[in-house]
């Protein structure tokens, strides 16, 4: 297949919405574009800027956290599921992050979603449970539900 044709298949991909290098090299492959003309498309698209993931994980991240309120640990595994190398990832989450960064979002998600925890076993296990499932690690996610409980 030709790199035109390659291009045109990787610019109707990425017209939806951001990818990352792997995802696009995954698309091309499952369109039959041999390995050695995906690696001239994506080095093409990378140098007009079309792929970038350094952008994908910073914007993957602002949305992950913002959206849908996420944790690093959920955050790390979904970017790294979708080929971004492990020290870009890092880089991403760190960027607006921190250990106290994490506990304020851990506690306002807790008052959006739990405002009146019960105190009993059961409803800090649903609270903690929350937490867990939307990919804070356990140690931040029980110092989250004991200052929400606190207050």
């Amino acid at each position: 297949m030709s790199a035109e044709r390659g291009l045109e298949l990787a610019y109707r991909y990425l017209s939806r919405r951001e990818r990352t290098v792997a995802e696009t090299r995954e698309h091309l492959a499952s369109r039959d574009v041999d390995g050695p003309t995906a690696d001239q498309v994506i080095a093409m698209l990378a140098g007009q800027g079309y792929l970038d993931d350094r952008r994908f994980a910073r914007l993957f991240v602002q949305d992950k956290r913002e959206l849908e309120q996420w944790g690093d640990e959920r955050i790390r595994r979904g970017l790294e599921s979708r080929g971004v190398d492990r020290d870009l990832a890092e880089d991403a989450i760190g960027e607006n992050g921190g250990y106290h960064r994490e506990l304020e979002r851990a506690v306002a998600l807790l008052r959006r979603r739990v405002p009146n925890p019960e105190p009993d076993r059961r409803g800090r296990e649903r609270a903690l449970g929350l937490l867990l499932r939307r990919g804070y690690d356990y140690e931040l996610a029980d110092a989250a539900l004991r200052e929400h409980l606190s207050k």
